[in-house]
């Protein structure tokens, strides 16, 4: 990779900010999954849910809505940008009942693959 497209990758994820991949916890169910996604901090309206075959993505946006007048950061460890995370399942899920719910910062998404 030349010197000149590395810049230009740094430069861009600097700018533009890389997507984050919130942590989720997988469960397996009578019939079908529980998929839990950790967005504290992200309004329910940035979440976007999508399945794709035996793939399932979350995506969105975290904003920083505590800035002040003034104020320059000192230490940040906190990802505010665009986030995507996508979870393959072992079984096709295009057919299969989806529903999500948000509480507490948690996006808590069912599958129910047995219908």
């Amino acid at each position: 990779m030349g010197e000149k497209l590395k810049r230009f990758i740094l430069a861009s994820r600097t700018e533009f900010g890389t997507p984050w991949q919130p942590p989720a916890d997988i469960y397996k169910t009578r019939n079908g999954w529980l998929l839990k996604f950790d967005l504290a901090g992200v309004k329910p309206d940035e979440v976007a849910v999508e399945a794709h075959g035996r793939r399932i993505t979350v995506s969105g946006l975290r904003r920083d809505w505590t800035r002040e007048e003034g104020c320059t950061h000192y230490s940040m460890e906190i990802s505010y940008n665009r986030f995507q995370r996508t979870i393959e399942l072992p079984c096709d899920i295009q057919s299969a009942r989806i529903g999500s719910e948000y509480h507490d910062g948690i996006l808590t998404v069912r599958i129910q693959t047995e219908l």
